[in-house]
C-alpha cells in the first residue's frame, strides 16, 4: 500500500480505506498490513525527514520506488513498533523483502539504513 499510495501521490491511509473496501475479485486485506500501515501513517513526515538525513547521498526521491515503500515501513516497524531485542529480526526480515523485489544492491543499502536508524534513534525526533 505504501508502494501505491506513493505512485499515484495519495495519502496512504485512503489507499487503505480503499483497500478495506473490498470487492468479490479481492483477497481480504491481511490484518496485519493494516496494523503496519496504520504504524506508519501517523509517523510519515518524520520518517520521510529520518531516511532523508541518514541516507547518505541518496535522496528519497532518487531512491527506487520499492527500496522507499520498504524503507518506510521497516522505518516504522523498528522505531515505532519494536522493542530492543526484535529490531534485529525485523531489519533482517526487510533485507530479504528488498533481496526478492529489488535491485542486487538493494538488500545491503536497507539494510544498512535501517540499522543506521536503530543505532541513531535515540537523536531522532
Amino acid at each position: 500500500m505504501l508502494f501505491e499510495a506513493d505512485a499515484k501521490r495519495a495519502d496512504v491511509l485512503d489507499v487503505l480505506g480503499e483497500r478495506l473496501k473490498r470487492t468479490a475479485a479481492q483477497t481480504p486485506l491481511p490484518a496485519r498490513s493494516r496494523e503496519l500501515v496504520e504504524l506508519y501513517a501517523p509517523h510519515a513526515v518524520d520518517i520521510d525527514e529520518d531516511l532523508s538525513t541518514h541516507s547518505r547521498d541518496w535522496p528519497l526521491h532518487r531512491m527506487p520506488a520499492v527500496d522507499r515503500a520498504i524503507l518506510r515501513l521497516g522505518s516504522a516497524e523498528v522505531l515505532h513498533g519494536a522493542d530492543d531485542a526484535g529490531r534485529g529480526a525485523i531489519i533482517g526480515e526487510y533485507t530479504k523483502i528488498a533481496e526478492v523485489l529489488s535491485t542486487d544492491d538493494s538488500p545491503r543499502f536497507v539494510n544498512g539504513l535501517l540499522q543506521r536508524l536503530v543505532d541513531m534513534r535515540g537523536m531522532l525526533s
